[in-house]
């Protein structure tokens, strides 16, 4: 009888999980109308990435937006990314160009490089997104702008995977639209944690209040989340939902290349702020310990008891994270959602362990 208390326990603190996700789940995106008209400054960091260029600069400066510029970062490319780069700034007055290159005294990182954009940057409010990203609509920026000001300082966006054939293209979308959930709805609940540099929009005030990524800046990734963990509260962030605001990315094509991006995403949890760690720790270890109790009360306990409990368990997962679906335009994902956590969960677990022995690598 004791498991299925323990059991009880971990399904109603799963619960308490889901009634916070129901902050952003049930809520409603912003309207089309919002229109924005004060200058703003698209910020891509692009290391090797020619190719994915010449696809998405067309997206980017198809924007409409009466007045941005679109400032291209070449990080110390070995491909030709700055060709490209310039070749869009002799054709558009808006496109300006920073490029950077390694040498012997210092080997070049995401974060040293997009500080040198954000100096070169002429305007105050600042959209940030990747070189592989491209946006859902042409109302993009201005949607993840409009909401920007003395008082709203940072802006959180989803940054979605396109849908392609596969049992992988689904688990990257759901780990991605798991992640999302979450940072929206602790933005709503007025604690902001995270977010991720596909789509994300911010002040130059905010950036160099907090000067930069300074506190973090030997730490490999974590120019998006870190700044936003070390930046963000209740009163000064908000968050961007719309379809048309989405940006689009390809996802990886194997499991090695989404195993090593996501090790290299993971390691930087151990740097926010305590209270995030134990929230955002005790929601994967309920997880964890739903799915072991579950096995061990249907083999040792009343299963009929244990069948009722995981129902109803699984019946608030298809509620609260089946509607946080339908807001983010994965719908598709809703029917395998049990399945999609079990490995989600078991994926974690594989991921904490590998870091635990060796480091992930760096920004490319």
């Amino acid at each position: 009888m004791l498991l299925l208390w323990v059991f009880i326990a971990v399904v109603l603190i799963n619960a308490a999980y889901f009634l916070l996700f129901s902050k952003f789940t049930f809520a409603q995106p912003e309207t089309l109308e919002k229109k924005g008209s004060f200058p703003v400054s698209i910020i891509v960091c692009a290391k090797n990435e020619a190719e994915n260029l010449r696809k998405n600069v067309p997206h980017w400066l198809a924007q409409d937006y009466p007045n941005f510029e679109l400032i291209l970062i070449n990080d110390a490319s070995t491909d030709d990314t700055l060709e490209i780069i310039e070749s869009f700034a002799q054709n558009d007055a808006r496109v300006h160009t920073v490029n950077i290159e390694n040498n012997e005294a210092f080997w070049s990182n995401k974060k040293y490089s997009l500080t040198l954009g954000i100096k070169r940057a002429v305007n105050k409010r600042m959209l940030f997104t990747d070189a592989d990203c491209r946006p859902a609509s042409n109302d993009w920026l201005s949607l993840m702008t409009s909401e920007l000001s003395n008082e709203t300082e940072l802006i959180l966006g989803y940054g979605a995977h396109e849908k392609k054939k596969g049992i992988l293209n689904r688990l990257i979308r759901f780990e991605t639209l798991m992640t999302a959930i979450q940072y929206f709805s602790y933005a709503k609940a007025g604690m902001p944690y995270m977010g991720v540099g596909r789509n994300m929009a911010y002040t130059s005030k905010l950036f160099y209040d907090n000067r930069g990524f300074m506190s973090h800046m030997d730490i490999p990734s974590g120019d998006d989340d870190l700044f936003v963990n070390e930046s963000a509260y209740k009163d000064n962030t908000s968050i961007s939902f719309h379809p048309n605001a989405f940006t689009y990315s390809v996802p990886k094509s194997s499991f090695g290349k989404w195993f090593t991006q996501k090790r290299r995403h993971v390691s930087t949890a151990k740097h926010y702020k305590p209270k995030h760690r134990f929230l955002l720790a005790s929601y994967y270890i309920t997880n964890l310990l739903f799915w072991v109790l579950a096995g061990l009360c249907f083999a040792f306990a009343d299963w009929k008891m244990t069948l009722g409990i995981f129902i109803f368990r699984i019946a608030l997962q298809y509620i609260f994270i089946g509607n946080g679906a339908k807001n983010l335009k994965e719908k598709d994902l809703t029917p395998f959602i049990p399945l999609l956590e079990l490995f989600l969960v078991l994926f974690q677990l594989t991921i904490f362990i590998t870091n635990s022995i060796s480091k992930p690598k760096r920004w490319k």
